[in-house]
């Protein structure tokens, strides 16, 4: 008799790779419509204006901030970088202190990451355009590296005694997460003459960097001024390849505060919103229209649109409307799901829409749209309103299918409205 062994029974289950589902939580959930989002807000509202007012020392008292910040420009000046965490906004706190400290001690920078369209090239930029800190003619388009280099070298000049106070708001936001922005920022961070400041909120933020950076040290200044004099005098000694790291000092700077401007571009009615800034591929862009799409609009503003087109446009969406609801009661009776098809969101629609060919003959059929040119001008209009969005489907993206993005309680009101009418 055979019997496995434990290191047979690693290897084969090793050997088989393990699959992981695309279907994530967050697209499963509808987002909200505004006016639902509008109820939960004031609902929340109400629960927290009964609770007594939180006021941290941090942010009433000038004595508590003037020593934090004293202390912050200490540690600073002293080599090291500051990494702040906890719950509420840093921004504003942050802010001050840049004005109130860090403007009095030198060159200031503050980068928003948390914008959708902030970029690490942007922050370098802006540092190389300080008055006198570098020739014009030197600061042409390039890659973000050489970008970075320039900004070391201007720094490591003896003749800079003027240091640079980068704030960073989130740092462990999208933009900054990359290989390359994290290995530009740590050769900023080990200059002498340039001191991070920055903020996370991402309870997995202490992940991206490893042990070796966060524990780094900058090296002295008399070395760094000799290295560089030696060099500039043309002598035989090269200098070593640049440290890389972050230096970083952990403060608590819990501040309970709300993160309004952080969350200003995100989409605070369904769980995904948050995630906006990753990457997407070609193929979700169509879903992701969608689920934009029904997250603005709600059926008021559906009835609105209706109420302006044409009789003809008011047939076409109650043809596609009444075919989209069929699809979505088949398939909840195929599932078994029963009321749980009310469940089904925006960014799921798309399996339920129609194809433009069976469209067009059911267009054609009911005399609503003899030719594909009246049919595409009754679409526009709803397309222009987000009421109906499409994709190009099947290889190549031969075929278009068109949906509306609206949920199926919703919608069943609207073709009950334009039935009455």
């Amino acid at each position: 008799m055979i019997s496995q062994t434990s290191f047979d029974a690693f290897f084969t289950h090793a050997a088989s790779r393990t699959q992981t589902s695309s279907n994530v939580f967050s697209a499963l959930v509808p987002p909200l419509s505004p006016e639902e989002y509008l109820e939960g807000i004031q609902s929340a509202n109400e629960s927290t204006s009964k609770l007594p007012p939180i006021r941290l020392a941090l942010l009433s008292s000038d004595e508590s901030r003037a020593q934090l910040f004293t202390r912050c420009l200490i540690e600073l000046n002293e080599g090291f970088n500051l990494l702040f965490y906890g719950l509420g906004s840093k921004r504003q706190i942050l802010d001050r202190f840049a004005r109130e400290y860090c403007a009095k001690a030198g060159h200031v920078i503050v980068a928003n990451s948390f914008r959708p369209d902030f970029t690490l090239k942007e922050l370098l930029i802006s540092i190389e355009r300080i008055p006198g800190l570098m020739d014009p003619d030197t600061t042409s388009s390039t890659t973000v590296d050489n970008h970075a280099q320039r900004v070391c070298d201007a720094f490591s000049k003896p003749t800079q005694r003027r240091h640079l106070y980068i704030i960073i708001h989130n740092i462990d936001a999208v933009p900054l997460r990359s290989q390359k922005a994290k290995s530009c920022l740590s050769l900023l961070a080990m200059n002498q003459r340039i001191h991070i400041a920055a903020s996370i909120d991402q309870i997995n933020a202490p992940l991206l960097w490893t042990s070796s950076e966060c524990a780094a040290r900058k090296p002295s200044a008399n070395i760094v001024d000799e290295l560089t004099s030696s060099s500039t005098n043309g002598s035989s000694s090269s200098s070593p390849n640049p440290k890389r790291g972050f230096a970083w000092l952990w403060h608590d700077l819990t501040t309970l505060e709300p993160y309004d401007v952080e969350l200003a571009y995100a989409d605070r009615s369904s769980i995904s919103g948050a995630h906006s800034g990753s990457h997407r591929k070609a193929s979700e862009a169509a879903l992701l229209a969608a689920q934009s799409a029904g997250t603005a609009m709600s059926e008021t503003a559906a009835l609105h649109i209706l109420a302006s087109v044409t009789q003809r446009a008011k047939k076409l969406f109650t043809l596609m409307a009444t075919r989209q609801l069929e699809s979505i009661r088949e398939s909840a009776n195929a599932a078994g799901a029963g009321e749980g098809a009310n469940a089904v969101g925006t960014a799921d629609l798309q399996q339920h829409g129609i194809g433009y060919d069976v469209l067009f003959n059911a267009a054609r059929d009911n005399f609503i749209a003899t030719n594909d040119t009246a049919l595409r001008a009754l679409l526009g209009e709803f397309k222009d309103h987000q009421l109906v969005i499409s994709a190009q489907t099947g290889a190549g993206g031969s075929g278009e299918v068109l949906w509306i993005p609206v949920r199926k309680e919703r919608l069943a009101n609207l073709l009950q409205s334009l039935q009455d009418d």
